[in-house]
């Protein structure tokens, strides 16, 4: 399916978004953090191009998670909810200022084996200005096209001796991204194509597990 990037598509993803039924939130696990991504939604390139979803290339220089794909966010501060915390990390990693008003909606939350409980969240990135990576965090940003992400060969399950749980993979300029990042996307995608398939049983590779 093409995406344009325009309001009609705006329109079209929020009304997707807020058909999907979410499940239902409850305590957190023991020991888990609270967090939020964002699946910002921007022009793929030029005028007329589509609309692209941003991902990040973390920073080798970062405490956890250095060098990994992830999509912008982080732990949420006292107090936050959840879409303002995705919104201020997307601010802080890649310079986007958005508002609530540009929030579409959130997916399922997925809890990763490194601590954290991660709700995306879909915001539409049409006036926030300029993306700036912020170099302490971010060593590349890179727009992936949502016709891409719809491929057949988008992504793929595997698995390992560690776990009885499968895999996900994203492939993405000849390189494999893995949960949890794959495990967010591979849900909007199926959101986007009107399926309310859930993702958090979906395991991560060990590397990703501390």
């Amino acid at each position: 399916m093409i995406w344009p990037f325009d309001e009609p598509t705006r329109q079209n993803i929020a009304a997707r978004c807020a058909a999907f039924a979410r499940l239902p939130e409850g305590e957190p696990a023991p020991g888990l953090k609270r967090a939020a991504v964002a699946i910002a939604l921007v022009e793929a390139g030029g005028a007329g191009s589509g609309t692209a979803l941003l991902l990040t290339l973390r920073a080798a220089g970062l405490r956890a998670h250095r060098g990994q794909w992830a999509l912008p966010g982080g732990r949420c501060d006292q107090g936050e909810t959840l879409a303002e915390a995705a919104l201020r990390e997307l601010h802080e990693e890649l310079g986007l200022e958005l508002t609530r008003g540009d929030v579409l909606g959130l997916l399922d939350d997925y809890p990763t084996r490194s601590g954290y409980l991660i709700t995306p969240v879909v915001v539409w990135a049409a006036t926030g200005g300029t993306i700036s990576p912020n170099p302490e965090e971010v060593a590349s940003v890179h727009r992936i096209a949502l016709d891409s992400i719809g491929q057949a060969d988008a992504f793929d399950f595997t698995a390992i001796p560690e776990s009885t749980r499968r895999v996900i993979r994203f492939r993405h300029a000849g390189k494999f991204i893995h949960a949890p990042t794959a495990a967010l996307i591979y849900q909007f995608r199926e959101v986007l194509e009107g399926r309310a398939t859930r993702v958090t049983e979906l395991e991560q590779p060990v590397f990703a597990w501390k």
